[in-house]
């Protein structure tokens, strides 16, 4: 079913403008995905415990008050009601919303929402339109699916954390929960796909997103090359083994600096850019392979440049060469990059509580019908009224009653 847009007549309005999706489940895995779908004009209904919400409200960095600065993204654009779905009145709540939406997202160890009385088997003869997303560890079969299955341990077992880190080290972690919002992202993409089939069909189905296997389909061609070849892939710190040069490389002034000229001609620019054209031509250089065999004294000989120059003299000669250069950002570049300004890649967000949120923009961007950051996220139930008495029409008394009973 299609709802109302809210915003927008149907040339300009979000492309997922009257699409109501019914979040269930915390933390990163769904709600992240929920936060993509609310970014481009979904209607997200998310649904908490009564009294202590997601847990997402008290991670990440806090400000000095307490308040968590990771909450105001993650659940920014959504709508938050407080729903029990561990008591009967609870769910037959949550069957009443989910008989009029597009999409229910949810996150619970497999097996749980079947518990309730809410499985797909059993929510399609109330809605067979219904897409279910459910994002899990291991997915929704197999000897592992009731496992627990945190991001963590989906890097490791999807062979993202072994080659991660130097190779002097155990196997590192990448500084974000990249596992858990890979699953999001795949389980965004399988909510498209599955809208797009309902539109032919009419009816819905499952998408299924394991978190490995949102980590392994990033791993490129790990598997064929150890299948066919014998060959396990290692740790190599900041450098791809044999893709030279791209690396990191020191300034005069302490400043960290990326630079990738693995491609012939650009590291033949690279060369007149440091004075040394006949590098461009050197049989150990001058070819994909041969820069890969001498990676290391390639390596040396950039860096013995690169460290005679400040990191603005060095990046205004590399952009002067056409050879593609960064420094390495922190939040605080970010935030003062012109480039970031121009584009509004950061946009500052009034949040009722923290004031004004600088926080990422709204991606991909689309020129005719662009996602925005309408709110941060909003307090604990801070939608019940509009939901539980004007969306579902429940009665003042019946409200009450469910609310004297922690229901909602």
């Amino acid at each position: 079913m299609t709802h109302a847009p809210p915003d927008g007549t149907p040339d300009t309005a979000p492309p997922l403008a009257g699409v109501r999706v019914i979040e269930m489940g915390s933390l990163i895995a769904g709600p992240f995905c929920g936060q993509l779908l609310a970014d481009h004009g979904a209607e997200v209904i998310k649904v908490e415990p009564p009294g202590v919400g997601d847990p997402m409200r008290e991670w990440g960095r806090e400000k000095s008050d307490g308040r968590s600065l990771w909450w105001p993204i993650i659940a920014r654009n959504k709508k938050s009601i407080t729903l029990d779905l561990r008591t009967g009145d609870g769910q037959q709540i949550a069957r009443d919303l989910l008989a009029d939406a597009d999409v229910l997202l949810e996150n619970f160890r497999p097996g749980t929402v079947e518990k309730w009385g809410l499985g797909f088997d059993q929510l399609t003869t109330i809605n067979p339109g219904l897409v279910m997303v459910r994002v899990s560890g291991f997915g929704q079969h197999g000897p592992y699916a009731e496992r627990p299955g945190y991001g963590a341990i989906a890097e490791a077992m999807g062979g993202l954390r072994y080659v991660v880190g130097d190779p002097s080290t155990p196997p590192s972690r990448v500084g974000i929960s990249l596992g858990d919002s890979l699953a999001a992202t795949f389980a965004t993409l399988g909510t498209l796909l599955a809208l797009r089939a309902r539109d032919r069909t009419g009816t819905g189905q499952v998408v299924d997103a394991a978190i490995y296997e949102a980590v392994l389909a990033l791993m490129e061609s790990l598997v064929p090359e150890y299948g066919l070849a014998g060959f396990v892939r290692e740790r190599s710190g900041p450098i791809l083994p044999n893709v030279a040069p791209s690396n990191v490389y020191p300034t005069s002034d302490g400043a960290m600096v990326l630079i990738a000229a693995n491609q012939d001609t650009v590291f033949r620019r690279l060369a007149a850019a440091m004075g040394h054209p006949q590098l461009g031509t050197d049989e150990r250089y001058a070819s994909h392979t041969a820069r890969g065999r001498h990676q290391a004294e390639l390596d040396a000989q950039i860096a013995d440049w690169t460290r005679t120059l400040s990191v603005d003299a060095l990046t205004e000669t590399l952009i002067a060469h056409s050879v593609p250069v960064g420094k390495i950002y922190r939040a605080p570049e970010m935030l003062t990059d012109p480039h970031f300004q121009a584009r509004r890649t950061i946009v500052s967000v009034d949040d009722p509580a923290l004031g004004a949120v600088p926080m990422q923009n709204v991606f991909p961007r689309l020129d005719r019908t662009p996602g925005v950051v309408r709110h941060t996220g909003p307090a604990l139930g801070a939608h019940n009224d509009e939901v539980y008495q004007g969306l579902l029409g429940m009665t003042a008394e019946r409200y009450a009653r469910l609310r004297t009973a922690g229901v909602i």
